[in-house]
């Protein structure tokens, strides 16, 4: 399993929703734990299962207490407070870019076990898990970006 690059036009489609019984499928565990590996290997904050090839709503956002697996998410509140910062993508490389997002959101999901979860995220958090919900609808942050930038990577060298 390798990250898809643009233009690849898996990354422009909407994902599908896992059943409980796909949720707890021991083939869709092992997918979860490839996945964390790649976002790993790649030094990636978020990754979604689309950037794989794979058409399905699973994100995979790095945390304080580590990678942890968001299935079908929903954002269900966004706050009415923006904040703007440079994002890139690992299916992008290359291109990095202003994006005006919420500060705070809520959403819910189900676990890898298929619990019912719900989490209230702010400041980076919210912002990956934006970026990665948006990758689960078909939407590149290049699609939302206000103006490309050199990228903080290109400023450090």
């Amino acid at each position: 399993m390798k990250i898809i690059t643009i233009p690849d036009k898996r990354l422009k489609k909407r994902s599908k929703k896992l059943k409980p019984e796909q949720i707890i499928d021991k083939q869709n565990h092992n997918f979860i734990e490839e996945l964390i590996e790649i976002m790993k290997q790649d030094h990636g904050i978020g990754i979604a299962a689309p950037q794989v090839g794979k058409n399905i709503r699973i994100i995979i956002v790095e945390t304080e207490d580590g990678p942890t697996v968001f299935i079908n998410p929903r954002i269900l509140w966004r706050s009415i407070g923006r904040e703007m910062d440079e994002e890139g993508c690992l299916s992008i490389p290359n291109i990095y870019g202003i994006v005006k997002r919420a500060k705070k959101v809520r959403v819910n999901y189900l676990d890898r076990d298929g619990n019912k979860q719900k989490v209230t995220a702010r400041g980076l958090f919210a912002r990956v898990l934006q970026h990665e919900i948006d990758h689960l609808n078909g939407i590149l942050f290049t699609d939302r970006m206000i103006k490309q930038t050199q990228g903080k990577k290109a400023k450090k060298q």
